[in-house]
């Protein structure tokens, strides 16, 4: 029997595994969001559209979107996480479901 080169098969493959690899992290950094956020203003109607309203005023509730946490509603809106936590003592901020209403004031 003759014996194959291997060389050149082991190099492609290789190099097929890295560009594979590379895919993944461009495409999970892609789905986190890692392009630059515009402070919330594709929210849908009756949500914050900016972190704060006019003159400093918070406004009075939050609907969550998918994939919010109690943190990204804090940084969005302007309000702590333990100040959304007092006005909603019934929500779980483990699971927060899409279309819940948050109170802010």
């Amino acid at each position: 029997m003759e014996k194959r080169a291997t060389a050149p098969a082991r190099v492609i493959a290789t190099i097929a595994l890295i560009v594979a690899f590379l895919v993944l992290v461009v495409t999970i950094a892609t789905s986190l969001g890692g392009g630059s956020e515009d402070s919330g203003r594709r929210t849908p109607a009756g949500e914050v559209t900016s972190k704060r309203r006019g003159g400093g005023e918070v406004a009075a509730a939050y609907v969550v979107q998918n994939g919010d946490t109690l943190t990204s509603i804090a940084r969005k809106t302007g309000v702590s996480v333990a100040r959304i936590q007092k006005l909603n003592p019934g929500v779980d901020p483990q699971i927060l479901i899409s279309g819940e209403k948050l109170r802010l004031r």
